[in-house]
């Protein structure tokens, strides 16, 4: 054999060997691939943190009465009745005392079950989850949530698309009692007590307390505006006309603000400059 031959053959060889370790690495590098496994798990703990936001339910004890359970119901949910009413204008005291009518304070087996506080059906496009339940019809198609928020959101949802009850939105927002009138009037229920109960439940619980809360800047600037009504304290020499003059407005008015029967004033007294109910 020729030494070009050997040669050749050597070479062949070293080639050969070399191509084999990088096979051997590249295998091995594939060995090593647990890293998806740490992603997928990582990730079924991020979906099980989707209830962080739950909403928070105080329970009530074996032995509350039914106005311990209503108050606790309260405490619960009044924060998002209130949060409804400010997104929606539908009154807090309101979708407060429909949830305690409907639910029974919470108690109910729909809203124990499905988090459904106010008994809404499936009706049409309902594409989320959902229960069954007797009530007019056996076994009737209900909503479920996962949380008793959504619940409420879907109770203004209800109420704010659908023709029916746009009535109810010329109403004052703490017009309780109309509310209550015309959701009866508007078909949401066929009980003809029904107005009768929520006015009850929302007057012996106070509800419109927090009907109050909402609107309260509104009502804060109308208390500011009363206390910044103008008075001047009489001074000695001073006449109805002289002040009518100083503050440019009739005698007559005066008299009026003050409810004064004559034009007799004394030194020290307080008068209103602006009319009082104004």
């Amino acid at each position: 054999m020729s030494q070009k031959a050997i040669k050749l053959i050597f070479i062949c060889s070293l080639l050969l060997i070399g191509c084999k370790s990088k096979k051997k690495v590249a295998t091995s590098s594939n060995k090593k691939h647990p890293k998806t496994e740490r992603i997928q798990k990582r990730s079924e703990i991020e979906t099980s943190k989707e209830v962080v936001n739950k909403t928070k339910i105080k329970p009530t004890h074996k032995n509350a009465s039914y106005a311990e359970i209503v108050t606790i119901y309260i405490d619960n949910y009044n924060r998002i009745a209130k949060e409804e009413m400010v997104q929606y204008g539908i009154p807090a005291s309101i979708t407060l005392a429909q949830g305690i009518l409907e639910s029974g304070a919470g108690r109910g087996t729909l809203s124990k079950k499905s988090n459904n506080h106010f008994g809404i059906k499936c009706h049409k496009g309902w594409a989320g989850e959902r229960v069954y339940h007797d009530d007019d019809e056996l076994q009737e198609c209900f909503r479920k949530y996962k949380d008793p928020k959504y619940s409420f959101r879907d109770h203004s949802l209800f109420l704010t698309q659908r023709s029916r009850y746009e009535k109810l939105f010329k109403y004052k927002k703490d017009d309780y009692k109309s509310w209550a009138k015309g959701l009866r009037k508007a078909g949401y229920a066929t009980d003809p007590k029904y107005p009768q109960k929520l006015i009850n439940i929302v007057e012996k619980y106070e509800l419109y307390t927090y009907d109050k809360e909402v609107l309260g800047k509104k009502n804060k600037r109308k208390k500011e505006k009363y206390l910044k009504i103008k008075t001047y304290s009489v001074v000695k020499g001073d006449s109805l006309y002289s002040i009518s003059q100083k503050f440019d407005v009739s005698v007559d008015a005066l008299k009026r603000y003050n409810g004064l029967d004559s034009n007799d004033i004394n030194v020290g007294q307080e008068l209103y400059i602006h009319s009082v109910k104004n």
